[in-house]
């Protein structure tokens, strides 16, 4: 068995602890980072399609903050040392340039996540880190209150200061598989359950299959159970083979979760949530009137995509066949009052596997958001997806791992 001994042990090597083991051995620390995949950041090389959504650029760290919900208020200290603007000087002064998308999604101007683990991976080069991959953490023994040693299977690794960044419970064949979360209840944390926060939602209906694939900008979806509203909300959305997913239903997910708890849950899908159903009826005479003399299956992709708008005549009643001067006022309007208010049968949510990232986590108030120390372990920090907040899809979760990932480590270095 080998024997170790180190300034700072992080354990887990995604984009918190990378950062985390960079900034401990930039500060002069000596540090050991252990892995248990055989490579560093798997699943962030497959964050946002590969081009990895490295954060949302709300540089106002107010606004910053409510978007992770009442929680938010914790990472007030958090961010006052490291926030958005840092976070891209810190990956800009390394020679990876950052551009921001629409909904201040930023991205690598590489589009990709690679170029992200790289600079990381340089970082710790830098200063020296000692990576050990394959390295999968059995247990730890604690002594007094503080972590005397961590036990892997070939080496036994001693530290003054351990960092534990091993994610959430989120795509497990990345090696997410919540062991954080059984090794901070053995330490003494309080941990609420994860479960998946940002995930696809299945749909009953057969028909949905038949536009897998297709995009909507500017979609409106609102939550329905037991005949009541619960949330509304407009963005992206992406038809999938099985439901809905895109940004919108991924921030929604949660929420519908929740609900089916509970009881069934239906969904109201509006394709033109800026036009009133007389406004709609408008556009939809105007545009029928151009082409009154075509089939209306020729005519429909001046509204939606074409793909779509054929399921959409299908579920109307409409025969795709028949000319648009021939079309009902009656015929005209119900197919308005549907493209206002397509009916969605939930069935359920993906599980962990196919989830962004999981909700739940380490208690916040178990945590000091100045150093990102336990409260219940002396010599213990607790960052990224570890912790119990809701964070909604486009570089939220990766704002927190940077944060976090930087505050620890330059606090457990100065230890």
């Amino acid at each position: 068995m080998l024997y170790m001994n180190f300034d700072v042990a992080v354990i887990g090597g995604g984009p918190a602890g990378m950062m985390a083991a960079g900034r401990a051995a930039e500060l002069g620390a000596t540090v050991v980072l252990l892995e248990k995949n055989p490579i560093l950041g798997k699943k962030l090389l497959i964050s946002g399609g590969g081009r990895c959504n490295i954060l949302n650029a709300e540089f106002n760290t107010r606004l910053l903050t409510e978007k992770y919900g009442k929680k938010g208020k914790s990472l007030f200290s958090a961010f006052s040392q490291f926030d958005v603007q840092a976070t891209i000087d810190f990956f800009e002064s390394r020679g990876l340039k950052i551009k921001v998308e629409p909904e201040k999604r930023a991205f690598p101007v590489t589009d990709s996540a690679e170029d992200v683990q790289k600079t990381l991976i340089a970082y710790m080069t830098a200063g020296e880190v000692n990576v050990m991959t394959n390295a999968q953490v059995s247990d730890f023994e604690v002594t007094e209150g503080n972590i005397a040693k961590i036990i892997c299977k070939a080496a036994v690794i001693e530290a003054s200061q351990v960092i534990l960044a091993t994610g959430g419970k989120s795509r497990p064949e990345t090696g997410s598989t919540g062991d954080g979360f059984l090794w901070t209840k053995k330490l003494g944390h309080t941990v609420t359950e994860p479960d998946p926060a940002l995930v696809p939602v299945t749909i009953r209906n057969p028909w949905i299959k038949e536009v897998a694939g297709i995009s909507l900008k500017a979609a409106k979806l609102t939550v329905i159970q037991n005949d009541k509203k619960h949330d509304s909300r407009s963005g992206k959305i992406l038809f999938t083979h099985t439901g809905l997913s895109g940004p919108l239903v991924l921030n929604m997910s949660k929420g519908i979760g929740a609900l089916l708890k509970t009881g069934s849950v239906s969904l109201s899908l509006d394709l033109f949530p800026s036009l009133d159903l007389g406004a709609l009826d408008r556009k939809l005479l105007s545009v029928f009137e151009g082409g009154k003399n075509k089939m209306i299956k020729n005519n429909i992709g001046e509204l939606v995509q074409p793909r779509l708008g054929h399921t959409l005549l299908a579920l109307a009643g409409i025969d795709g066949s028949t000319f648009l001067h021939q079309l009902t006022r009656d015929q005209r309007m119900e197919f308005a009052k549907l493209l206002k208010d397509i009916p969605l049968s939930v069935s359920g949510l993906l599980g962990a596997e196919k989830a962004i990232v999981t909700g739940g986590g380490v208690l916040l108030s178990e945590i000091d958001f100045k150093t990102m120390r336990s409260k219940r372990c002396k010599n213990l920090f607790v960052i990224g997806d570890l912790l119990d907040f809701d964070r909604p899809s486009g570089g939220f979760s990766l704002q927190i791992c940077w944060t976090t990932g930087f505050v620890a480590g330059t606090n457990a270095a100065l230890r």
